[in-house]
């Protein structure tokens, strides 16, 4: 299993990035993926989550500004945030499970200025 994350950048508040993460060794119809972030000095936290069918769930502080999607034909799983803040500022990593075991992509960093 594979987790490529790209997409990660600077913004200013109030504006938008994209983070794409695909996956290879999973079943994409099946396998739940996850976005996380980890601010400076704070533990990991969840952020998104998408399942195999394509559901999403968010973490209440970024409902309404960020959409998680899947892209089968691509292996792809997209987080798209909007209205960023600086306190989404942080590394960014895509997560998923297989066979219980936990896989993690390299972090991409989201740096948010006010």
């Amino acid at each position: 299993v594979q987790l490529q994350a790209s997409g990660g950048g600077l913004v200013q508040a109030g504006g938008s990035l994209s983070l794409s993460c695909r996956t290879s060794g999973v079943n994409s119809r099946i396998t739940l993926v996850s976005w996380y972030r980890q601010a400076p000095g704070k533990e990991r936290e969840p952020v998104a989550h998408i399942t195999g069918d394509g559901m999403g769930t968010y973490q209440e502080s970024v409902l309404g500004r960020f959409s998680i999607s899947r892209d089968y034909a691509r292996n792809t799983v997209r987080l798209q945030m909007n209205s960023l803040k600086p306190e989404d500022t942080g590394v960014y990593y895509c997560h998923t499970t297989r066979g219980g075991v936990e896989f993690w992509g390299r972090g991409t960093l989201v740096t948010v200025s006010s």
